[in-house]
């Protein structure tokens, strides 16, 4: 007996295979960045994304023929030939005279060397305008959807970990705010603003302090239905023995297990509040000349028919990169989504 119960030691030692001392564990941070890094889309978003940045911020400062708000006054000088007649004496004298009639200023230039993509109707370089108004549209929608998220996260962690009468009166005020009408909301309020005098630079970000105001109840809505369900979990019933504070069981254990999903919007709801962007500047409660935004970039045609027909060189590039953005954006926030999904292979 002692003979088999020794074969059958050496028999399922042999079988069990030995243990590499060199394999290390991949951390859940490392596995996130190459599953992300795995998809070819969230690549070429990234590629996207950061490609707008650079042309925005890092593009003006090395082309600087010219500025975001100087005019090219290089036009063409038209003249007319007057004559006048006078008699003296008896005798008639005829002066001719060159006058200037007409300086017509560079409008509607086509592209060349000068300017890369032309100018437009008031003569404003189109190439250093599209960079600038990306500075203004990309800057506007990250830091609204930074705070959105932030005030979403904070109310609807505070409803989710309270429940009760808290709960009800934030989701009573997120109910009251996704009632209100957007639209004709921001029409009156950029009407206030227009009659306020206020700088037309300043007048978008103001909107989009209204945006965000109103917008963080969908957020709010997320992080509560999450941490309702998380509250219940093993780790939190530890945490109360513990005796660990509200705040810190709400912001160190209940919303970082939150995070992945919240990433996932806010990459998802930056090509959106984009779009937002530009429709407010297409709707001329934007960003107000001389300065540019993609949206009040492509609000000319609107007025314009000849320069929607005939100069392409006007709207178009506005356009793709108002495209680029969005689907840079949202390839990016489908990889995470992906790269976070717990159930996903390794």
């Amino acid at each position: 007996m002692e003979e088999l119960n020794k074969n059958n030691v050496q028999s399922t030692e042999d079988t069990e295979a030995p243990l590499d001392k060199n394999v290390r564990l991949m951390s859940p941070t490392r596995m996130v960045v190459r599953r992300f890094f795995r998809s070819k889309l969230s690549i070429l978003g990234l590629i996207m994304v950061i490609g707008l940045f650079l042309f925005s911020f890092v593009g003006p400062l090395i082309y600087t023929e010219w500025g975001e708000t100087e005019l090219d006054r290089s036009g063409t000088v038209e003249y007319a030939f007057a004559e006048t007649t006078y008699t003296v004496n008896g005798v008639e004298y005829t002066v001719r005279q060159t006058i200037e009639t007409n300086l017509t200023d560079n409008f509607l230039a086509p592209p060349s060397d000068e300017h890369i993509l032309g100018t437009d109707d008031q003569g404003y370089d189109i190439f250093v305008r599209l960079m600038y108004g990306g500075r203004i549209s990309l800057t506007v929608s990250f830091l609204a959807v930074f705070v959105i998220t932030l005030f979403g996260t904070v109310l609807g962690g505070v409803a989710g970990y309270f429940g009760g009468f808290i709960d009800n009166l934030i989701m009573r005020v997120c109910d009251v705010l996704i009632c209100l009408p957007g639209i004709p909301i921001l029409l009156i309020i950029s009407t206030i603003l227009t009659a306020s005098d206020i700088d037309a630079k300043y007048r978008i970000y103001l909107l989009m302090i209204y945006l965000t105001l109103f917008s963080w109840p969908g957020t709010a809505r997320l992080v509560r239905g999450q941490i309702l369900s998380l509250r219940e979990q093993e780790y939190m019933v530890a945490a109360e023995a513990m005796g660990y504070s509200t705040s810190r069981k709400i912001f160190k254990h209940l919303v970082p297990n939150v995070m992945p999903q919240l990433i996932v919007q806010m990459s998802l709801s930056l090509g959106s509040m984009i779009l937002y962007e530009a429709t407010l500047s297409y709707l001329g409660l934007g960003v107000q000349a001389p300065y540019a935004a993609w949206g009040t970039m492509i609000n000319i045609i609107s007025t314009n028919n000849d320069i929607l027909q005939n100069h392409w060189n006007v709207w178009v590039p506005a356009g793709v990169c108002i495209v680029i953005a969005v689907l840079g954006l949202n390839f990016v926030g489908d990889g995470l989504r992906d790269a976070l999904d717990p159930k996903a292979r390794r």
